[in-house]
């Protein structure tokens, strides 16, 4: 990768960190503070409100790693051992008999008196029934010990931790039937422009069916938002006043499109007649500009229209700030080096998120880049990012952020 120039602010355009730091800075970005139980199986997506603490050792007691035998080194002298019990998991074994072996299978608890567990591969039945172990054995091999995972009092998960299918099996392992987690923040989805209409619908001169909204609503939902579909705003400024008003119930209003300086774009007027409104250049392509304002004290966001704007724009500064909204403090979405599997001869003093996937170990982009086509992502599996001022040559490292990251 060569650099022409140095990363950073270039003239009025804002670099994409300070953008987030900003967005993150802002008094709105506090997090929600109520919380609500819900029922485990339900809790998909959402924020612990406060620590999970075990309240029992895992595992409760000793067990077995194998199926095996148990048995007490001290009883070992090469000769073989009767078994004297056979131990299942689910059921409590008696003590061990001094001079004999258990037969134990996986998750078993291991009997008092044992303190070794061979593998059956390496135990030899004989004849009478006793067993001969053919292996050197040592103290507490193949034995869970009693709280190897957690202890009584230890914090499992701490307060912010976001819940998907392991977090939830583990809540599970310390017999979670609820979980208190943050209420669900709420966010109303605003489309403006007369050019917009509903799908199913059929198009007129000069207009374009919306897919933004369907975007985002899908994807807030996947954060665990309570999603308001607040539909199309035309370009109308009483109207506009009276959706805003009506959305004051919402946590956060998330618009596209129409947030400028111009003469028709009227959720701007709104906007700046309530007070607050910055507008933000970003050091970004697609997603140029950005919008912060409030209206009567709810915060909006305005992201640009455009789709694959939308896209990038809110993976990479709306859903870091909806996180942490929800409390939660690692934001940033994961990003890896890869090798480049195309070359980059042209440097932009913007840093460019070109929709792209990985082929052979390499990351390679749509052959159409333009914000306007949303099929580049649903093609990609991920975002190429390639820094301000640098061009590429093929195998140049870039940083690749997977979809799935910012998706889920």
């Amino acid at each position: 990768m060569t650099l022409v120039g140095k990363p950073g602010r270039t003239g009025a355009l804002m670099p994409l960190e300070e953008a987030r730091e900003r967005l993150l800075a802002l008094a709105h970005a506090s997090p929600v503070r109520e919380s609500e139980s819900v029922a485990l199986a339900a809790s998909e997506g959402r924020v612990l409100a406060r620590d999970l603490i075990s309240t029992l050792d895992l595992p409760p007691w000793p067990n077995s790693a194998m199926d095996g035998y148990a048995l007490n080194l001290a009883d070992w002298t090469d000769e073989p051992l009767a078994v004297s019990q056979r131990v299942f998991a689910g059921h409590a074994p008696e003590p061990l008999a001094p001079g004999t072996c258990a037969r134990i299978f996986t998750g078993a608890p291991v009997p008092v008196g044992a303190n070794c567990v061979e593998m059956q591969e390496n135990a030899q039945v004989m004849a009478d029934g006793r067993v001969l172990f053919t292996e050197a054995l040592k103290a507490g091999q193949n034995i869970r010990p009693q709280g190897q995972e957690t202890t009584v009092g230890e914090i499992v998960l701490p307060a912010g931790t976001r819940l998907g299918p392991i977090e939830q099996g583990l809540a599970a392992s310390l017999g979670c039937a609820t979980l208190d987690v943050i209420r669900r923040f709420k966010v109303a989805v605003l489309s403006t422009g007369d050019e917009l209409i509903e799908p199913g619908q059929p198009l007129g001169p000069g207009q374009i069916y919306n897919s933004n909204r369907r975007v985002l609503c899908s994807w807030l939902a996947r954060l665990g938002c309570e999603v308001i579909d607040a539909g199309i705003l035309p370009d109308d400024l009483p109207a506009t006043r009276q959706r805003l008003a009506e959305l004051g119930a919402a946590d956060l209003i998330l618009s596209t499109g129409g947030v400028s300086v111009g003469e028709s774009d009227f959720l701007g007027m709104a906007l700046r007649e309530a007070g607050e409104l910055d507008l933000w250049k970003l050091a970004i392509k697609p997603g140029k500009p950005l919008t912060f304002g409030h209206f009567n004290g709810t915060p909006v966001i305005g992201l640009p229209g455009n789709p694959a704007s939308t896209l990038v724009t809110f993976a990479l500064l709306a859903r870091p700030y909806l996180l942490r909204r929800q409390g939660v403090q690692a934001v940033d979405p994961l990003t890896f080096q890869v090798p480049a599997g195309f070359a980059w001869t042209k440097p932009s003093n913007r840093r460019e998120y070109l929709r792209g996937r990985l082929e052979n170990g390499r990351a390679v982009i749509y052959k159409n880049q333009s914000s306007g086509v949303l099929r580049s992502a649903a093609w990609a599996d991920g975002l190429v990012e390639v820094l301000e001022g640098s061009t590429l040559a093929e195998g140049d490292p870039v940083g690749f952020i997977p979809l799935s990251e910012v998706l889920g």
